[in-house]
């Protein structure tokens, strides 16, 4: 089952390099308190999703002036229909980039086997000793977010890394943590946390672009690609 909740038909920002259009899917297996998307986690209203014709025939008109697709979610990889998803959408000449929280490397795996992203955004929430907190889910397991962290090292698919950094959960030695283990990354882009007003938790506050510069320096001297993502 694959449920799109939402379509923004053109971004210029999602997609490094390539002018596209972003489908958003419901559901996901994280409850980060700061999400901006509660309304794609919790209790998400499947009844309103749209056809998935509708959105191929969306597709078929902006072919020649698309030049691909960004599926995000929720979390795009809890479907199983997101295989027949990206092969029609792949069939139609689009290139994918792939948002994932990491939680499902076999399904990231079969997708990039079969050559069915071009590319992927994979969030890295916290340090692993912080992840359960940091995802709200007090059981969760990070062994297979691990395992999708060193898939993407071994440079199979072109990807990026990305941490949403939010007062209550990160500190200067989260980010030496995180350095350590994403050592060697190609690109690792940190973002503030923007209050939507419709989020998962509460009472939550954004870091300073100073502070978030500070935490750029600390991670360089492991990832050297680190980039301010939104940041004035």
């Amino acid at each position: 089952m694959l449920n799109i909740l939402g379509l923004q038909k053109l971004t210029l920002l999602d997609f490094p390099g390539n002018m596209a259009c972003t489908v958003f899917l419901g559901g996901c297996n994280f409850r980060c308190p700061f999400c901006h998307n509660r309304a794609l986690v919790v209790n998400p209203d499947f009844s309103a999703a749209m056809d998935k014709n509708e959105f191929y025939s969306f597709l078929e008109k902006r072919q020649g002036v698309l030049d691909g697709v960004c599926i995000t979610g929720g979390e795009p990889l809890l479907s199983s229909g997101i295989f027949d998803f990206a092969k029609e959408i792949k069939e139609m000449g689009f290139k994918i980039k792939l948002d994932t929280n990491g939680s499902f490397p076999d399904r990231m795996t079969k997708l990039i086997e079969d050559k069915l992203i071009d590319y992927v955004a994979m969030d890295i929430k916290n340090s692993p000793a912080r992840y359960r907190e940091t995802v709200g889910v007090e059981s969760f397991d990070i062994a297979p977010v691990k395992e999708s962290v060193n898939i993407l090292l071994s440079d199979v698919i072109p990807y990026e890394f990305r941490t949403t950094l939010v007062r209550e959960f990160h500190t200067p030695q989260d980010m030496v943590d995180i350095g350590e283990w994403i050592s060697g990354a190609k690109q690792y882009f940190l973002q503030s946390f923007v209050d939507s007003g419709c989020l998962i938790g509460e009472n939550l506050n954004s870091l300073s672009g100073d502070e978030i510069r500070a935490f750029a320096d600390i991670l360089k001297p492991f990832v050297p690609s680190v980039t301010l993502r939104g940041i004035d």
